[in-house]
């Protein structure tokens, strides 16, 4: 199973970027499916969380300005990020809990992750 994400890059403040993560291989389910972000020297934190049934969770500090959606039919997820600042700067990776086909059990399975950056 392979998660690989796309849509980082340099934005000026008050912008937006659209991130986008896609699993592939022998995939039976996928249930949540997140965002998490690191900086450096701090420890990765979760930005938003949405369920196999669409329920969504944020970050107090994403609320209102991320908005996390995913295809089911596509096995993707997306994180839609409007008004940034400075302080969203990071490395963005996407989560999938995955169970595979002919493999027992869930996994958690993690992006490559992608950069951010939000500066004038």
């Amino acid at each position: 199973v392979q998660l690989v994400e796309s849509g980082g890059g340099l934005v000026q403040p008050g912008g937006s970027l659209r991130l986008s993560c896609a699993a592939s291989g022998s995939i039976f389910s996928i249930s949540d499916m997140g965002w998490y972000r690191q900086t450096p020297g701090k420890q990765r934190e979760l930005v938003a969380i949405v369920t196999d049934s669409g329920n969504t969770n944020y970050v107090d500090s994403v609320k209102g300005r991320f908005t996390i959606s995913r295809d089911n039919g596509k096995n993707s997820v997306y994180l839609q990020m409007n008004s940034l600042k400075p302080e969203d700067t990071a490395v963005y990776y996407c989560k999938a809990y995955i169970r595979q086909t002919m493999i027992p059990g869930w996994y958690d399975y993690w992006g490559q992750g992608t950069q951010v950056t939000v500066s004038s």
